[in-house]
């Protein structure tokens, strides 16, 4: 699946994506933009899996990836242990109607 560019460079998207990601596992969800969300989503979902995982390994591969390391714990700890029995789909994109400024529209990135 291509990825969307979000008018950003690579090492900006990236960094951009390591931060959504950190923040929606931190705090459950975040509103941003329809085309952050539907992308933040895919490396979020990634997240969990690897939580799941839950050896050495997978969280060495989490470390890396998010920006802080109690992010990381709660991970392994409190939300992938939720998500055992299921499959994938362990988030959900919401719209959310479309900013005031320029009318981009928006949507809410949650955990199921």
């Amino acid at each position: 699946m291509p990825h969307r560019n979000l008018g950003r460079n690579s090492a900006q998207r990236r960094a951009l994506l390591r931060n959504m990601t950190t923040s929606v596992l931190k705090y459950g969800q975040i509103e941003t933009t329809e085309a952050k969300a539907k992308e933040v989503r895919r490396i979020v979902e990634k997240m969990i899996t690897l939580g799941k995982a839950g050896n050495l390994h997978a969280y060495r591969q989490a470390l890396a990836y998010l920006t802080e390391e109690d992010v990381a714990k709660k991970l392994f700890d409190e939300i992938a242990p939720k998500y055992e029995d299921r499959q994938g789909g362990y988030t959900r994109v919401v719209k959310a109607g479309y900013r005031r400024g320029d009318g981009t529209p928006m949507a809410i990135v949650e955990l199921v």
